[in-house]
């Protein structure tokens, strides 16, 4: 079944800037420009993606109140420090990490899993259209493109892409955030997951992501240290 979304009249195909995947849009190296999807769709300010730190704040969008908390302090102390906040738009923490960059004072980017022209989900309507017009908003589906689950999965590829590591706030051994866990990885970016996670003896995939050499964050300063200038 596909997500339920709406067309988003303020975002029309004529508004988009198409970006060819090895073209001057991005400040990645020419053998990962090359594992982007050609071409990608952008909203916004595209100054974002080039010359800029951004780490991706992720996780399940069935937060607890303990995670949405968590993901709002990480991504307010990122955007503090000058730190692009990227994130998929998605109910709970996604959503959360994109709200607290913003009333941080800081840029945020949303890596969709629709076209630009769709809101999904609805409650976030507002929020798309405030990253539009102030921040920026990236596809790789153009107008009319039905996604399903692994459109969903490929999106978490491109975010890992453009971000110079990802952070996974909470989620289960199910979701499918661990999938960006695995790109990020095999990238060789920088995966960081919280003590919060690793305490959990629930869960499997904080344990096996740690074995991998994943970084248990006690601190931004950790994620800092690692970012280009």
């Amino acid at each position: 079944m596909q997500p339920r979304t709406d067309r988003d009249p303020s975002a029309t195909p004529a508004d988009w800037a198409t970006l060819a995947a090895t073209g001057e849009a991005f400040d990645l190296a020419m053998t990962e420009r090359l594992l982007l999807p050609d071409p990608l769709y952008a909203v916004g300010d595209l100054a974002l993606l080039r010359g800029t730190r951004r780490v991706a704040v992720v996780g399940t969008r069935e937060a607890s109140v303990e995670g949405l908390a968590r993901a709002r302090r990480l991504a307010r102390e990122l955007a503090q420090a000058g730190v692009v906040v990227v994130s998929g738009l998605a109910a709970g923490i996604d959503g959360e990490a994109h709200r607290a960059a913003i009333a941080g004072g800081g840029r945020t980017i949303a890596v969709l899993g629709t076209p630009l022209d769709r809101n999904y989900p609805q409650e976030h309507r507002d929020l798309q259209a405030e990253i539009g017009r102030n921040h920026l908003l990236v596809s790789q589906f153009g107008r009319g493109v039905k996604v399903g689950a692994k459109g969903y999965l490929a999106r978490n590829r491109t975010m890992a892409l453009l971000s110079h590591a990802s952070v996974i706030v909470e989620c289960g051994d199910s979701s499918g955030t661990l999938s960006q866990a695995g790109e990020t990885m095999r990238l060789g970016r920088t995966l960081f997951l919280l003590q919060s996670a690793m305490d959990r003896t629930d869960l499997a995939w904080p344990r096996r992501f740690a074995a991998k050499g994943a970084v248990v964050l006690h601190s931004v300063s950790q994620i800092l240290e690692g970012l280009p200038c």
